[in-house]
């Protein structure tokens, strides 16, 4: 006879924390597989993205900290930021010029005459300070769009009408300057500020990166959602969950290291909000699509009803623009303007800068952020080489190699798109 015990079932034991380890192993490692894969597919398709400059800007923090551990300290990384602002002002109309596959080589003549006929009109004339910068943006827009008018109804290359701008701009800014040479800015004024004010509450930091986090989920969920309606290819909910995570982490990084100095730079505020705008232009409206489209070629573009004409005198029209608005950023930093405004290696910067953050030589691919990106690769290298007192023929040299790794990234990168019918 058996006993009561004998006919009872065992019940299966309850999973413990151990036996849920390897599930979680293999869902970890199917999810790096995943990422593994897609990586390669777009590797191999020439869709590498910003992982290239992104490798290349920690080499250079990493070396540098390496060699002066102030590199990394939040004074010189609050500077760096501010550095950036005038720069990447006019990379940002530079993207916007070779997306159409053209060049733009008068930026910084037009950034030079407009920081000029600030100064005129506000220091030596006595013009209020909100007109004369008004004022002098318009003088790079009006540039800009001379140039692009030009061009698009001569066909002459962009870069030959630009080159003679270049010359034609500079004679007339070192007329307006005359003979004074130099002209300080009002180190209180308007413009001095621009790069001299700092938003001091911690509040101001943590919320623009509360903000930048949020802004970027709910353009990526946003975007999914249309794409599915259409039937289109989308981000998964855990990529734009890990897209948005690394962004956050990233933000809220930067916003603390901002307070650890003085805070958050209104430059540095100007600048990203510019940027994120002229992003959403490009991504976002018909005019964008018109300048993508352009791009990917003149002959197409115009059998699609796109009118060539306008898209291109507008495009070196936003051009002028961001470049008189870069030179005003640019005197603000120093605080005067001179005959040498806009000259030296500001051109080669600004071209190098887009061309290293991802925009492709070749037209129809790039963003705005590219511009920051690049121009924060060549400002990481001009700093880490003033703080670790290396002589300045150096970095021509380092920015030169980075630069040609970019247009060698981007000419293959063209080649495979090309091998996979997608360019």
């Amino acid at each position: 006879m058996r006993s009561r015990a004998d006919d009872t079932r065992a019940e299966p034991a309850a999973p413990t924390a151990e036996a849920g380890q390897p599930h979680r192993a293999r869902a970890v490692a199917r999810a790096v597989e995943g990422w593994v894969a897609v990586f390669r597919r777009k590797l191999s398709a020439g869709e590498v993205g910003a992982l290239p400059v992104g490798l290349v800007l920690a080499a250079v923090w990493i070396t540098f900290e390496a060699l002066n551990e102030n590199f990394l300290s939040p004074r010189n990384l609050s500077n760096l930021s501010v550095d950036i602002v005038g720069t990447g002002m006019i990379a940002v109309g530079i993207v916007f010029v070779l997306l159409i596959g053209e060049l733009d080589l008068s930026v910084g003549s037009v950034s030079g005459l407009a920081a000029v006929v600030f100064a005129v009109l506000n220091v030596n004339n006595g013009v209020p300070e909100w007109l004369a910068l008004i004022l002098a943006v318009l003088a790079g827009t009006a540039a800009g769009t001379v140039q692009g008018f030009s061009f698009a109804k001569t066909r002459v290359p962009a870069f030959v009408v630009t080159l003679a701008g270049l010359l034609t701009w500079n004679g007339i800014m070192l007329s307006v300057l005359g003979n004074s040479g130099t002209v300080n800015l009002d180190e209180d004024g308007l413009v001095a500020k621009l790069t001299s004010y700092y938003f001091t509450n911690d509040g101001a930091a943590y919320g623009l990166a509360a903000v930048s986090t949020g802004m970027v989920f709910l353009g990526s969920y946003l975007g999914r959602r249309r794409r599915t309606v259409a039937g289109m290819p989308h981000r998964s909910l855990r990529g734009i969950a890990v897209r948005t995570g690394a962004v956050a982490v990233i933000a809220f990084a930067s916003a603390y290291v901002l307070n650890q100095f003085q805070g958050l730079p209104l430059a540095l505020l100007i600048f990203l909000t510019v940027v994120a705008g002229l992003d959403v232009v490009l991504r976002r409206t018909h005019y964008g699509r018109h300048v993508y489209a352009l791009g990917g070629g003149v002959e197409a573009a115009r059998r699609a009803s796109v009118s060539v004409t306008r898209v291109q005198t507008a495009v070196l029209a936003v051009s002028g623009t961001m470049a008189a608005v870069g030179g005003l950023f640019l005197a603000s930093r120093i605080t005067s303007v001179s005959q040498s405004s806009g000259s030296g290696v500001l051109l080669l910067n600004v071209i190098a800068a887009a061309v290293i953050g991802g925009t492709s030589l070749f037209g129809g691919r790039g963003t705005t952020w590219s511009a920051v990106l690049g121009i924060l690769v060549i400002q990481s290298i001009a700093s880490g080489m003033a703080i670790t007192d290396t002589p300045a023929a150096l970095q021509f040299v380092i920015t030169g190699g980075v630069l040609f790794a970019a247009v060698v990234i981007d000419s293959l990168s063209r080649r495979s798109q090309e091998a996979h019918g997608r360019a």
